[in-house]
């Protein structure tokens, strides 16, 4: 074939070439260009004839592209351009096309060229940007959430874990990670139930959910700390094969648990104590004015007797005997009674605000989830004398009666509002707890603090009376809002510290 042939046959290939392409010499300047290449940035044939490549090159890269054109004319070979870098040609109406490039050393009639493809990479870039920017959700979620990433190749024993769950196990980034290594950093005491979780994941007859939660021991600081672990379990002919998951750091969760736990065994203390105090002083109100009358009449019957000369000694030991023992039982009554009812009341200033939100995540705690909190605490509310304990025992048996009372007004989960404000009035801060149920009858509210007065199938009726004891103790009061529309409100109030 002659050089007119070969001529011919490369021009017809390079004008068929789908990707955009020109040839140009040693000084950058453009020889031919295909009709691909002048469709894609809007030129014509005739504009870009001698123009230079710099000139397609967006101005801020242009004398680095010159640097690298003169590089490459002393070394040419085939080769891509940008090295991962993201490329942009000009178009004629001045927007920058995302391309990618290709170089290829070419001699044509005795010069040397260099043949540039363009490629158009919008589609590509699109989707590398839309990656990157989920890739980026993704990880501002997990780090939000606290999550960390697993994926677990049964068949080859391959653990891939992202850098939360190798911080938290004490594991090296360039570490492998292995089944066993993870087992190490296991807490013995939980590794039981952890491996009942694992096998039941494991099972081909289950769903392949695997779920638990274990202590764990970091390698590098020894720090205990608990996780959450939850992953699928994915099978082939029935066989397990890859466990992909996410591990939480649930450290702090549990820390909030075991003090709400804790505060409900105080609670539970106080209020068994109280109950106790409640029974005995209603016991000794009850029996203290028939042993008074029992010793009175004593005391009457022996001065007659006494009187008449005392000829029956039997009757007057028995008549003395009654007087000793019925001031001996009064004595036991109130000493019992001066017992549970007495100690010095454990005062220290208190957050009253922060009283509030511990009591509201307590009931939630205990399974009183189905309301709505509607809080109006005052900012920088002054800090209150009083007992933590005793004050969330207060909000806590005021906020259960409102949600009870709602409860038995069959009012649907949205309804259910609870208002609790918070202020300072005359000195002393003011709570108020109202709730959105059918309100107290003035029948009701004239007997309400009384003990064993109850409306509760099973209720002992002294939840309130100790809770008024409890807020007297304080040098606060208690009372019931008895003019109030619909609902039932509650105040309380407590000293300021000083």
């Amino acid at each position: 074939m002659n050089s007119s042939a070969v001529a011919t046959a490369f021009r017809m290939l390079f004008d068929a070439m789908a990707d955009g392409a020109l040839l140009a010499d040693l000084h950058g300047r453009i020889l031919l260009s295909n009709p691909a290449l002048r469709s894609l940035l809007g030129y014509t044939d005739a504009e870009l004839a001698g123009m230079t490549v710099e000139t397609l090159v967006p101005a801020p890269q242009r004398a680095g592209h010159a640097r690298h054109r003169l590089a490459y004319a002393h070394h040419p070979a085939p080769r891509a351009m940008g090295n991962g870098r993201q490329l942009t040609v000009l178009c004629r109406d001045g927007r920058e096309l995302p391309v990618d490039i290709g170089l290829s050393p070419l001699r044509v009639d005795g010069r040397d060229c260099t043949l540039v493809t363009l490629h158009d990479a919008t589609l590509r870039w699109h989707a590398e940007t839309t990656l990157q920017t989920s890739e980026e959700r993704l990880r501002l979620a997990k780090r939000a959430a606290g999550l960390g990433v697993y994926d677990y190749d049964l068949c080859t024993g391959i653990i891939h874990c992202d850098e939360h769950i190798r911080r938290l196990w004490g594991i090296g980034l360039q570490e492998p990670v292995t089944h066993e290594l993870l087992q190490e950093g296991i807490h013995p005491p939980d590794r039981a139930s952890r491996q009942a979780a694992w096998e039941i994941a494991l099972d081909p007859a289950g769903n392949g959910h695997y779920a638990t939660e274990y202590r764990i021991i970091g390698r590098s600081d020894c720090v205990m700390r608990w996780v959450s672990v939850i992953g699928q379990m994915f099978f082939e002919q029935g066989r397990p094969r890859r466990l992909v998951g996410v591990v939480r750091d649930i450290t702090e969760q549990k820390a909030a648990e075991q003090k709400i736990q804790q505060q409900r065994r105080e609670m539970e203390s106080l209020l068994k104590h109280q109950v106790a105090a409640q029974v005995a002083s209603a016991i000794a109100h009850a029996l203290n004015q028939p042993l008074v009358a029992i010793s009175a009449y004593s005391e009457s019957a022996l001065r007659l007797l006494q009187d008449e000369g005392g000829h029956h000694p039997d009757l007057l030991h028995a008549l003395r005997g009654g007087v000793e023992q019925s001031q001996r039982a009064g004595r036991a009554l109130h000493e019992l009674l001066a017992f549970l009812q007495g100690g010095q009341v454990e005062s220290a200033p208190i957050a009253l605000n922060a009283c509030v939100i511990e009591a509201i995540a307590a009931l939630r705690y205990d399974g009183y989830g189905d309301f709505q909190p509607v809080l109006e605490l005052q900012e920088d509310l002054p800090a209150v004398q009083g007992s933590r304990l005793q004050v969330q025992k207060v909000l806590d048996n005021l906020l259960r009666n409102g949600i009870e009372a709602m409860r038995d007004a069959n009012l649907p989960a949205g309804a259910m509002h609870i208002r609790v404000r918070t202020a300072v009035d005359a000195g002393m801060a003011h709570v108020s707890v109202e709730d959105s149920g059918p309100g107290i009858g003035a029948a009701m509210a004239r007997h309400i603090f009384e003990p064993f007065y109850t409306t509760k199938n099973g209720g002992i009726g002294l939840g309130l009376a100790i809770s008024r004891s409890l807020i007297e103790a304080l040098g606060g009061r208690l009372w019931l809002e008895t003019e109030a529309e619909g609902g039932g409100i509650f105040h309380f109030t407590l000293p300021l510290a000083p």
